[in-house]
């Protein structure tokens, strides 16, 4: 996990489980492009990891500097001092009551960019937050939750359903319920948009984080029959599942990536000539 909680932990600081990343609700095909951290207003908004502000003002969904009728309100974006892959990451902090950060200030892990606020198309005061990598765009977003570090003792699902095509499916309802509790909890997989990603390893079109450590068992209707399997949660770890119709279950991760070259083996001790 690269990046910090961006709402501290004596808040409440885990993404409402109604609006979650790829999930479709004001449009057929508007998805949402990030997690959304109920919090009261003026709770501080800290950095999820260490970088330079890129953006800090009105505009930033529409790219328009200034434009007071922008979505997302204020709002602060940091590069961070980090990458993935070689590639730039961006984490974006959207809604805020006001800034505490001007563009081109590098701030540490923990340090307040701004306070929860209303600002822009919202329902009441919430943190809208957004990975982004390798351009600061809207059409360049991945799912936080894989981001994130869960509280201690917690984990994170990641899954990836698909046809006998090999199409993932769109907002096909996933139940996951533990082992030993009452609580289900209820996830959809993306909704199509071009702006929702799958993450480059995982490929996957569901993601459920914040799940204290465990069996569950994961249950969906497929062609009108259910179909379930059995997954372990760990703490501080992502488990992953698969399901491709008429070859069912797996839960075996991706491969590793590999080396394209095998790297120079150098002696163990200095050779010296004649």
């Amino acid at each position: 996990f690269f990046f910090n909680r961006p709402i501290a932990a004596d808040q409440t600081n885990w993404p409402s489980a109604d609006y979650r990343y790829g999930g479709v609700f004001f449009g057929r095909n508007i998805v949402h492009t990030g997690i959304d951290i109920p919090s009261p207003e003026g709770t501080p908004i800290l950095s999820a990891g260490p970088g330079t502000v890129v953006w800090a003002g009105w505009g930033l969904f529409l790219e328009t500097p200034g434009d007071t009728s922008d979505p997302y309100g204020l709002a602060v974006a940091v590069r961070h001092d980090f990458g993935y892959n070689d590639q730039q990451l961006y984490t974006v902090y959207a809604h805020m009551s006001a800034m505490n950060v001007i563009v081109g200030q590098h701030v540490e892990t923990g340090e307040v960019v701004g306070f929860v606020g209303t600002t822009g198309a919202t329902t009441g005061p919430h943190l809208h937050f957004e990975v982004r990598f390798p351009h600061n765009s809207f059409f360049y977003t991945y799912n936080p939750e894989l981001w994130i570090a869960p509280p201690q003792g917690w984990g994170v699902l990641a899954g990836r359903i698909v046809n006998e095509k090999d199409e993932l499916i769109q907002q096909m309802e996933v139940l996951v319920a533990p082992e030993r509790a009452s609580r289900t909890f209820t996830v959809r997989t993306y909704g199509k948009g071009g702006a929702v990603n799958p993450d480059p390893y995982y490929q996957e079109n569901l993601v459920l984080g914040d799940l204290p450590a465990g069996i569950y068992k994961v249950s969906f209707k497929y062609d009108d029959e259910k179909v379930q399997t059995w997954v372990e949660i760990f703490p501080g770890q992502v488990s992953y599942f698969t399901y491709k119709n008429e070859e069912g279950f797996t839960v075996a991760r991706p491969p590793a990536p590999t080396l394209e070259f095998l790297p120079e083996i150098l002696p163990a001790t200095p050779t010296s000539t004649p």
